[in-house]
């Protein structure tokens, strides 16, 4: 048996509770790792509330977490790039709030000494979706891109890969994080009525492509009205809005496989010394009711991470 933090019921942050579950076997092309740090992202609470149960059904008891870096204790059959002892990050067969939790080896990379272990676990999730982001709008160099909530964790990231690839970038976002959208190369604009306004001042030459990563009421129908089109906005957030607006909503069930290439790109830019993914804040893992509380609040800068051990 193993610990984790789980739920038995759909509900408030107030149904996690420590859970004994079984230990996880890697199966073929899986490892097992001791679990470090764990990432903390906005589905993680959908999921929990019941709100995602036509996208994400579960099981019960259910223990959530998409992403966690660790100690790799056992590997699968056919697994023979990675071994016990190596210490990786990525993308979990859910289940991270745990003490081990399953990777599979196409969906990791090794963790380089010059990178946190806490800021190891913020990568994986914010890292695939902003790729995934970029490639499903078809947004290309010389285009401007409108991102809401572009401060939280997926939109920091987005916003390095974007200027990476001469994208301009606009992005809302309350007020006290527009000096950190500044320092990734973005332009500020503040929620809020008026918002239309606001950016047209910021893009008089248009607006090319949207992405709704704050899933805010009202922001859907706005956003189709910026770019032109329907086909030209992409939600992350708000799956009801997108069907009512005929926006297209991404979960992560596309056939193509970004998790390699956005952990490379992210590694790149650690590499160069421009990666900036601040966290907003470290709880324990015992402590994770606490932290879904914060991330349910919103107005994030950065990342949410829980340390496991």
């Amino acid at each position: 048996m193993t610990k984790a933090i789980g739920f038995t019921g759909y509900g408030d942050a107030d149904v996690l509770r420590p859970l004994a579950i079984d230990l996880p076997a890697p199966g073929p092309g899986q490892v097992r790792i001791a679990v470090r740090t764990v990432g903390v992202n906005p589905v993680d609470h959908k999921v929990r509330s019941g709100a995602m149960t036509a996208l994400f059904p579960v099981q019960f008891p259910h223990v959530p977490g998409y992403e966690a870096a660790g100690v790799v204790e056992a590997v699968g059959e056919g697994v023979t790039d990675v071994r016990p002892g190596d210490e990786v990050f990525g993308r979990t067969v859910a289940g991270a709030y745990a003490e081990h939790a399953l990777l599979d080896t196409t969906e990791l990379v090794r963790r380089p000494a010059s990178l946190s272990w806490e800021e190891a676990a913020a990568i994986p999730v914010a890292a695939e979706t902003a790729w995934r982001a970029l490639d499903l709008l078809g947004v290309r160099s010389g285009q401007t891109l409108l991102v809401h909530g572009a401060a939280g964790g997926v939109g920091t990231v987005l916003l390095q890969f974007a200027r990476a690839r001469g994208i301009r970038v606009i992005g809302t976002a309350s007020e006290p994080n527009h000096g950190h959208l500044r320092e990734l190369g973005a332009t500020p604009v503040a929620y809020g009525d008026g918002l239309a306004e606001r950016v047209r001042a910021a893009a008089p030459e248009g607006i090319d492509r949207v992405l709704d990563a704050a899933g805010q009421g009202g922001v859907l129908p706005l956003s189709v009205e910026l770019a032109g089109g329907a086909e030209n906005v992409l939600t992350i957030a708000d799956w009801a809005g997108s069907a009512e607006y005929g926006v297209r909503f991404t979960e992560g069930q596309e056939t193509t496989h970004y998790t390699g290439p956005a952990l490379a790109a992210a590694l790149e830019l650690h590499e160069a010394g421009t990666l900036r993914l601040p966290l907003h804040r470290v709880f324990p893992l015992a402590e994770a009711a606490q932290a879904h509380r914060v991330s349910e609040h919103g107005h994030l800068r950065g990342k949410i991470v829980l340390v496991a051990g």
